[in-house]
């Protein structure tokens, strides 16, 4: 007995190009599946499920995306963004009366990406000293100005 197994790839009426599957939104926005995945966990961004079990997502989550990418690249962990996430308007902030207790929280996470800087602009002067000395062994590393990259 013969048997075929025929895979045809079929492009239904619903499926334009307002929507994609997990592995488009992973290459346009350049995120893996699996960070996508955890978003999705943490109620950043939403998709829907097709017959077949396969995700499928609408063409705002490409914007979506870079935007929780870049408020994570700023330091915000994803409660945080989870709570401001509804404000973001095309790559904005647009707040109208945001509640007390999320710009108390803000200017918490603020205050701490705040000190973070600080501890890495040390870092980076100690290093730029050290590049210094070991560039002018004659130089001592106290001699090297701080705040100079």
């Amino acid at each position: 007995m013969l048997r075929l197994h025929i895979c045809v790839k079929v492009k239904g009426p619903d499926r334009g190009v307002d929507h994609m599957r997990i592995g488009e939104l992973a290459e346009r926005t350049g995120t893996s599946r699996r960070l996508l995945r955890y978003y999705e966990e943490q109620g950043l961004i939403v998709s829907t499920r097709l017959p077949n079990g396969y995700r499928d997502f609408d063409e705002i989550c490409v914007e979506r995306v870079r935007q929780i990418r870049g408020l994570l690249d700023a330091g915000l962990p994803t409660r945080v963004i989870r709570r401001i996430l509804p404000c973001l308007i095309t790559g904005t902030f647009e707040i109208a009366g945001a509640p007390p207790e999320t710009v108390a929280m803000l200017e918490r996470e603020r205050d701490r990406i705040t000190e973070r800087i600080r501890s890495l602009v040390a870092g980076r002067d100690a290093i730029s000293r050290y590049l210094a000395a070991a560039r002018d062994p004659r130089a001592n590393c106290a001699d090297v100005p701080v705040g100079r990259p």
